[in-house]
């Protein structure tokens, strides 16, 4: 049977709880050792009748004060479908818990109370449910009992809440009149407003759709655990985030970039011949290549974006306020990672969806925030993919969850914040390749690769990079090597040394690295390229598994000694101003895909390392 996940939100006193306890008692789903309980619990409260809110609020606190403090889950079932329930506090002040329940929920339930029509934590829930992509949102409108059940005073508050949803992007907006206490229109119709002719509430849960809400066409299968029950079997284990496979298809292992095609698909129930989203199963590869937690396995020509930086939308939970710099703890899919959060671009005011400028997160804020991980992630937009889509933020001392956050896009596709911003022009239309990669790949006999040295001045990046490019040329391969000082004699001599020219100059290269890419070379680039972003924005324009990020790591005592070219002696007389080691400083790659010292190797056992690197990930023949 198909589950419907919904939450229940709206501002304090609305009657969210009573509402998932009339829910339960109409439909005669409540125990009974649960439904003596509550009615014990409303005699010590000096209550007539059954208070059926006590049925989700259960913390002590909660019956104190007569409010919904944390998240409730109820579960329940009818002959068409089953149900999880989360029933989320309405203080804005438990914002976080309402971010919370509604975070994985296929329908959001906003109540509003007749006699007080909109409030602005009716609006803040909206909104939230929007931002989270809740596909479908019932307004329901309740305690229509205490304004006599008018059909006027439900028309106003429905045109008062059509005007605030034109701001959100909901498409399926339901709105149904009930009286949670009396049982009106909950499951069954109300006899006392025979003006609406709408479904009842539970009607309209059983029946809305939600398969075509679902991803079913977008591969993501993140690692959680490998098995190796014996030396025949290696299977890996998870829950399918989104999209379907079956037995015989091609895939691709990320980061590797790797391909296989799918040898089983086991279950504790046995070997399946297909598996969908939320399914949890274990899957078997017909290679044998290194996958670990993490690891995350797709469609062949199916990719998600591979990046480490990424903009996003941030809910923040926690009494301590966001710290832009500090290290926290990012957990996406099965991955979990460092990240800095580089920028908060801005705080939006949930009551009036307006945007502000802020330098700080406090809780319950939510912002769009640009991140930047240890390692690159493989996501989907948030919109297109929940799955592959969001994350939490953990606080790295305390393993306390800070924030929720929801990624919009890679941070390299988002509008340049330097200076000076480069924009494409609305009259250019992008011409796809003339003759493609894999043809040209094909005529070659090898792979299309990049292969990105970076290291400081006088490490041997370009000493390297040549003999590499003669070694490959000599075996009859398509090489182009593109060097920091001809490429400074030409495409980037109006450049200087200021951090917007070193980005834009590397802004240059990638982009000519990404073209002779798709020529079919195996393109060779030498440059210091001290930033860690600008090496990944260049990773981001070349297929995964494609592009190798080499460190060449020296001593920097030797560096000095070697200078062939005499820059760190004028440097450190402070002839050269931002020289990269000594006035400048040099982002050391945290993930590359090839470390190597040229500090006492010689410069064609280096080559040989790097040549090895290309055999083993099918680049080149060996």
């Amino acid at each position: 049977m198909e589950i419907l996940r919904f939450t229940t939100a709206g501002s304090v006193d609305d009657g969210k709880s009573t509402l998932i306890g009339r829910l339960l008692f109409d439909s005669k789903l409540i125990f009974e050792d649960q439904l003596e309980d509550i009615q014990n619990a409303t005699v010590k409260r000096g209550e007539e009748g059954i208070n059926l809110a006590l049925l989700t609020d259960g913390l002590r606190a909660e019956r104190e004060q007569n409010i919904t403090i944390d998240v409730a889950y109820r579960y329940f079932a009818t002959p068409k479908r089953k149900f999880i329930i989360a029933d989320t506090p309405g203080h804005e002040q438990y914002t976080r818990n309402m971010v919370t329940g509604a975070s994985t929920s296929d329908l959001a339930i906003i109540l509003v109370d007749a006699r007080k029509g909109i409030l602005t934590q009716s609006k803040r829930h909206a909104s939230i449910s929007s931002l989270l992509q809740i596909p479908h949102i019932v307004v329901c409108i309740n305690k229509m009992d205490l304004v006599d059940y008018s059909a006027d005073r439900f028309d106003e508050i429905v045109d008062d809440f059509e005007i605030f949803a034109e701001k959100l992007e909901v498409d399926d907006i339901t709105y149904i009149p009930i009286s949670a206490l009396k049982g009106d229109n909950i499951v069954n119709k109300s006899e006392k407003m025979p003006w609406y002719k709408g479904s009842t509430l539970l009607y309209h849960l059983e029946n809305v759709n939600i398969i075509s809400d679902k991803n079913l066409v977008d591969f993501r299968f993140p690692v959680q655990y490998v098995i190796r029950p014996h030396q025949d079997f290696r299977g890996f284990a998870g829950r399918i985030a989104s999209g379907s496979v079956k037995k015989g298809e091609r895939v691709r292992v990320l980061p590797s970039g790797l391909k296989s095609t799918i040898e089983s698909i086991v279950t504790i129930d046995g070997e399946l011949e297909e598996a969908k989203a939320g399914d949890s199963v274990v899957i078997s590869i017909t290679d044998n290549i290194d996958i670990s937690r993490g690891d995350m396995i797709v469609r062949e020509k199916n990719l998600p974006t591979v990046n480490n930086r990424q903009d996003a939308f941030l809910c923040w939970m926690n009494e301590a306020p966001l710290e832009k710099g500090k290290k926290y703890i990012l957990r996406h899919t099965t991955k979990t990672v460092n990240v800095y959060v580089k920028e908060i671009v801005y705080r939006l005011n949930i009551n009036e969806l307006h945007r502000e400028k802020t330098d700080e997160l406090h809780l319950n804020d939510i912002g769009r925030v640009e991140l930047e991980t240890s390692q690159p992630l493989f996501f989907d937009p948030y919109i297109n993919n929940r799955g592959t889509g969001s994350f939490i933020l953990i606080d790295p001392a305390t393993n306390v969850t800070l924030g929720a956050g929801m990624i919009k896009s890679a941070v390299a596709e988002i509008e340049d914040k330097l200076d000076i911003p480069r924009k494409k022009s609305p009259n250019t239309v992008w011409e796809g390749w003339n003759i493609a990669r894999a043809v040209r790949e094909k005529r070659n006999a090898h792979r299309a690769a990049v292969i990105w040295f970076t290291g400081l001045s006088g490490a041997g990046k370009t000493t390297i990079g040549r003999q590499l490019e003669q070694r490959l040329f000599a075996m009859g391969l398509q090489t182009t090597l593109l060097d920091g000082d001809q490429m400074r004699h030409g495409l980037c001599s109006d450049l200087g040394f200021t951090e917007y020219d070193r980005k834009e100059n590397i802004r240059r290269i990638s982009e000519t690295a990404r073209l002779m890419f798709e020529y079919g070379n195996i393109v060779i680039c030498t440059f210091i390229s001290p930033f860690a972003n600008d090496r990944g924005f260049a990773r981001t324009l070349i297929e995964p598994g494609r592009f190798f990020e080499v460190f060449i790591n020296c001593n920097i005592e030797t560096l000095k000694e070697r200078d062939p070219k005499g820059l760190y002696e004028k440097a450190l007389k402070g002839e050269i101003k931002n020289f990269t080691g000594i006035s400048s400083p040099y982002e050391v790659p945290e993930n590359p895909e090839l470390i190597i010292d040229s500090t006492l190797t010689s410069p064609d056992l280096l080559v040989d390392i790097v040549m090895k690197k290309l055999v083993e990930a099918g680049i080149v023949k060996g």
